[in-house]
């Protein structure tokens, strides 16, 4: 979608995806000790401001800059440091290796996506993570949230494809009631996955 969406959508509402971390990423992050953290297409900031919260050198970007400035915002109040870059997905390239990377919602067209995904492994230190929560094809049915183009929607064996050389830990389409502001609320079903990389 055009910048210009995103930056209304973000700016004419408190909140869009509410101010608590995503529950599968907390989740995942509350059994790890802290390191390096990535968060692509990160919005307003919530999934990284709760990994610098416990301590995670973090790092985070989106192509809106209304969202960055309400996530830095947020994090100044929250007395809370998160490197914080406009970018868009297409631009970004592995410079950077990190402990964990989370793709939350973070949908994609389908080449754009392969591309993104191997830039995503050559971003992994060795045994680091991948943590991932998704919309999958049957979402399409509900009024939660997401995308309605097929094509932007996941499955495992999609995403299975994706990380070949990863060692898959979770991998599973399953149904969950979200409650992340205003625009995931409702059933949901969604792909989730933890992998890493050996």
């Amino acid at each position: 979608m055009e910048n210009n969406f995103w930056d209304q959508r973000y700016a004419e509402n408190e909140t869009v995806y509410g101010p608590e971390p995503n529950v599968y990423f907390r989740n995942f992050l509350d059994t790890q000790k802290p390191g390096s953290i990535l968060l692509p297409a990160e919005g307003e900031g919530r999934n990284a401001i709760y990994a610098a919260s416990l301590g995670w050198e973090t790092d985070a970007f989106d192509f809106s800059p209304v969202a960055r400035e309400k996530a830095l915002k947020r994090a100044k109040e929250l007395d809370l440091v998160i490197n914080y870059y406009t970018s868009t997905i297409e631009e970004y390239k592995a410079s950077k290796c990190y402990d964990v990377i989370a793709l939350i919602y973070v949908h994609l067209p389908e080449g754009i996506r392969q591309q993104f995904h191997k830039e995503i492994i050559n971003s992994l230190k060795p045994c680091g993570f991948v943590v991932m929560e998704a919309f999958s094809k049957d979402q399409v049915n509900n009024t939660s949230g997401g995308p309605k183009d097929l094509s932007m929607l996941y499955e495992v064996s999609m995403i299975r494809k994706d990380f070949p050389s990863m060692q898959i830990i979770n991998l599973a389409e399953k149904t969950i009631t979200l409650d992340e502001g205003p625009f995931h609320k409702g059933p949901a079903n969604v792909v989730q996955m933890i992998a890493q990389k050996l």
